[in-house]
């Protein structure tokens, strides 16, 4: 009953947007995920989420929604086959330590999702070589080949230096500047 009334509210409100917006896309938050897996048995997940999954996200399709994506933090492995079962087909924000490699995804999924995150925030707190690192090893496979949105894999901390976070900026602008045009 509970998820019957959120599935419902949830079509409401979009169909009430909907009518006067055109939107990019969708987002459904859905932390429910730590740094070791799901915090629920797939098999749940199957049985209790994807019929609402699956009614919601073809009600936003049939209204102009085809980028439905899911923010879900932590190791969302054994979730993403289930999102994307349930008509997902975008997910964020991959989070680093979790071991959520948008390398590794991009290859097990190919460009049927779309993926955001995956920069570990903490090589911001290390400085330029931690940065280029982290930036080198991911944007020039990821960002030719599109469906890839290269952000922090969460909120930047606030250790971050303001000189560090500038250089992150800098050098993935350039490195997007780059692997765009090859």
């Amino acid at each position: 009953a509970i998820l019957d009334h959120w599935c419902d509210f949830c079509v409401e409100i979009s169909r009430r947007v909907l009518q006067d917006v055109e939107a990019d896309f969708a987002q459904i938050w859905e932390d429910m995920a730590y740094n070791k897996g799901s915090l629920i048995p797939p098999s749940c997940f199957r049985r209790f989420m994807t019929p609402y999954y699956r009614r919601l996200t073809r009600f936003l399709r049939e209204n102009g929604v085809d980028v439905i994506m899911v923010d879900c933090d932590g190791d969302v492995d054994q979730l993403i086959p289930l999102f994307i079962e349930a008509g997902v087909n975008g997910i964020y924000p991959l989070e680093a330590r979790c071991n959520m490699d948008p390398v590794k995804l991009r290859e097990k999924y190919g460009k049927s999702l779309i993926l955001g995150g995956g920069i570990d925030k903490f090589a911001l707190v290390k400085g330029p070589k931690a940065i280029e690192k982290e930036l080198t090893n991911k944007l020039p496979d990821l960002i030719p080949q599109g469906g890839y949105i290269p952000t922090v894999d969460h909120r930047v901390p606030p250790e971050v230096p303001f000189a560090n976070y500038r250089y992150y900026v800098q050098l993935k602008t350039e490195l997007i500047k780059e692997a765009a045009q090859a």
